[in-house]
């Protein structure tokens, strides 16, 4: 059984052109090409990549975090309940927006409030509390966006580096000619493997990096990638796929650095980072990918070859990347937009966004006019209170005394 799978999986109408068989592809010894099993390396690759990622991490980026400034806010602590952890745990995490769902339903707030005996107030902050002690600390994101920013800066060089030189980076047509019998050079093998071993390694780390709310997206775009990759290299695909690669650190190198400067609060030299990244990002991604990967592999690739299996696919695969480039270009061109109307930069809004305690003072407002003080206050848009009930009545007491004097 696994025997006639792998037979089927492997049949070179999948992965070849029209009269190409794997025999076509077999190695001498001065000819070399891509064996698919030649990206199992990837994975203990992978697994030194995220053991050096852990030494970095702790190593230089958490210290130079504190010596650059900056500070994690210190979040109060949620008071334990068993009740309202095994809910939180188990069943949902945010009862107050909660729809109707298999685990959590509308009223579960209302109904775990009389399960502990508490108001309805006070399990609504404890929900607040606990969420806000799962999000990452600012250091973490800062240490996570130093390693990433190291290492796009060293695939960005590597990739122009080992594509100087090649004639398919100016001339496109150049990515078919011969395919697919175009010997595998050693500088294109290691490329392929530095790339394919940081995906699966950001797989293998996505339990315990910063979610963000294109959390989703980042995993169908991870996936695509490996695909991609892995598919490419099999098929041959390497020359256009060096060319992917390439694009899309060309923009990661002005990402993170942007989300460093942010978290030093240094706002100028990020709000600066951030239209450079802007740019090149719009540019690379929706110019100049649609043109030299898009257009290639749909068009130029006919040139050569009729369509198969491996064609359709790995346009499909491009595809689905171009479609998260529009997604994530709509978020930016939103904050762009938003920048140039009020002169600062908006937060990121893939964000987690930390929830204040904000209504903790209405709640001690409201136990005031419940025990019979009469609490006036001023409330600015932000939500502060700028005078309370006290200083108020004892002003318009003042006042009275001096009329009366006065009189």
């Amino acid at each position: 059984m696994a025997r006639s799978l792998y037979e089927w999986l492997w049949q070179h109408e999948f992965w070849l052109p029209p009269g190409i068989t794997w025999e076509d592809m077999e190695e001498s010894e001065d000819t070399h090409y891509p064996q698919p099993r030649d990206l199992l390396l990837s994975i203990p690759f992978a697994l030194i990549l995220v053991v050096i990622r852990c030494a970095f991490e702790r190593a230089i980026a958490l210290p130079l975090s504190t010596k650059l400034g900056v500070r994690d806010k210190q979040r109060p602590k949620a008071q334990p309940n068993p009740v309202l952890e095994t809910f939180y745990s188990t069943c949902c995490k945010n009862p107050e927006e909660a729809g109707p769902s298999f685990l959590c339903f509308p009223g579960e707030l209302l109904s775990l409030a009389k399960q502990c005996d508490l108001p309805v107030r006070k399990v609504e902050k404890w929900f607040r509390r606990r969420r806000n002690m799962d999000r990452p600390s600012v250091s973490k994101k800062f240490s996570e966006a130093c390693w990433r920013f190291i290492f796009y800066i060293i695939s960005f060089f590597t990739g122009l580096a080992v594509l100087y030189d090649k004639p398919w980076l100016w001339d496109h047509r150049e990515c078919w000619t011969g395919y697919p019998q175009q010997p595998l050079q050693p500088s294109l093998f290691w490329y392929y493997m530095l790339e394919l071993s940081f995906y699966w390694s950001l797989v293998f780390t996505l339990p315990f990096d910063v979610k963000r709310k294109d959390f989703k997206e980042q995993i169908v775009h991870h996936a695509a990638t490996i695909f991609l990759i892995s598919f490419s290299y099999c098929a041959n695909y390497i020359r256009i796929g060096t060319l992917v690669m390439v694009i899309h650190d060309a923009s990661d190198c002005f990402l993170e650095p942007t989300k460093i400067f942010n978290y030093m609060k240094w706002k100028k030299t990020c709000d600066s980072l951030f239209m450079i990244f802007s740019a090149v990002f719009l540019i690379s991604r929706l110019v100049v990918y649609p043109y030299t990967v898009l257009y290639n592999t749909y068009y130029y690739s006919m040139e050569i070859f009729q369509p198969f299996f491996g064609y359709y696919f790995v346009n499909v695969l491009l595809i689905i990347l171009q479609l998260l480039h529009v997604f994530w270009s709509c978020l930016i061109i939103h904050m762009v937009y938003k920048f140039i109307l009020q002169g600062t930069m908006e937060k990121d809004m893939r964000s987690d966004t930390e929830e204040s305690d904000k209504d903790e003072e209405r709640d001690k407002i409201r136990e005031k006019e419940k025990n019979g003080i009469t609490y006036f206050s001023n409330v600015t848009s932000n939500g502060y209170i700028q005078r309370n009930g006290s200083e108020a009545l004892n002003n318009r007491a003042h006042l009275a005394n001096s009329h009366a004097k006065e009189r």
